[in-house]
């Protein structure tokens, strides 16, 4: 049976893979396949703890049979709230099925049976294009407070400020529409996934707002949500 989602650092080119398959043989044979190539896999039967999982990883390979939840909506969801790269690896073989996959969100669609040959070339392709979009990612600048997309670097007044990866999430969500209020509904979505409560959203808020260095730079609607300030 496979194994839970493994999180460690992987080596030198290689990638860490989520692989979600409920067909042990299925999953055992990609899990193999892929650490012979040096990548870091980790592996899960269930929609609900791919949904737990996708966070710590650089490409999630998901089939639509599961015994929880339908894959298309699993797709749906963690690309509702992540850009990660997904592949679905199904026995889903119709143009329709393929259609709706990558209407979900999926980057690719392989049809089994597969080469294996075959599914490292797509993988291959989706982070070359992965990589690509993350070289000519745009900084954000507003003020003194600067945000570094690609690299996940944000400074004010050239000053360093380290955030974790929900902090860094959720001031990006701001920043890309600084002239919006955000409901909290709409970042528990985007940055959580819909699963915390609404005292997540405060919580994080304040720890920004403190990394920051003041209160100006999230800005409480009442009622509503937060927009970005000036500081």
């Amino acid at each position: 049976m496979p194994g839970p989602a493994r999180t460690v650092p992987v080596s030198s080119g290689g990638w860490r893979i989520l692989v979600v398959e409920s067909d042990a043989a299925d999953a055992r044979s990609l899990v193999d396949g892929l650490r012979r190539h040096g990548h870091e896999v980790g592996s899960v039967e269930r929609g609900s703890a791919a949904l737990g999982a996708h966070e710590d990883v650089d490409l999630v390979l998901l089939t639509l049979e599961l015994p929880d939840l339908d894959g298309l909506e699993v797709c749906k969801v963690i690309r509702s709230v992540s850009c990660i790269p997904m592949i679905v690896v199904t026995d889903r073989g119709s143009e329709l099925d393929c259609v709706l996959g990558l209407q979900a969100g999926a980057d690719d669609y392989v049809v089994k049976p597969y080469g294996f040959r075959e599914l490292m070339a797509r993988i291959e392709a989706v982070m070359r294009r992965v990589r690509s979009q993350r070289t000519a990612a745009k900084q954000i600048l507003h003020g003194d407070l600067l945000i570094d997309v690609s690299s996940r670097e944000v400074s004010v007044d050239g000053r360093e400020v380290e955030l974790t990866r929900k902090e860094f999430d959720l001031l990006c969500v701001l920043a890309s529409h600084p002239d919006t209020v955000i409901p909290r509904k709409r970042l528990l979505q985007q940055v959580w996934g819909d699963s915390w409560s609404r005292r997540t959203v405060d919580t994080h808020v304040s720890s920004l707002r403190g990394k920051l260095g003041g209160s100006g730079w999230i800005v409480t609607v009442r009622g509503v949500g937060f927009k970005l300030g000036n500081g």
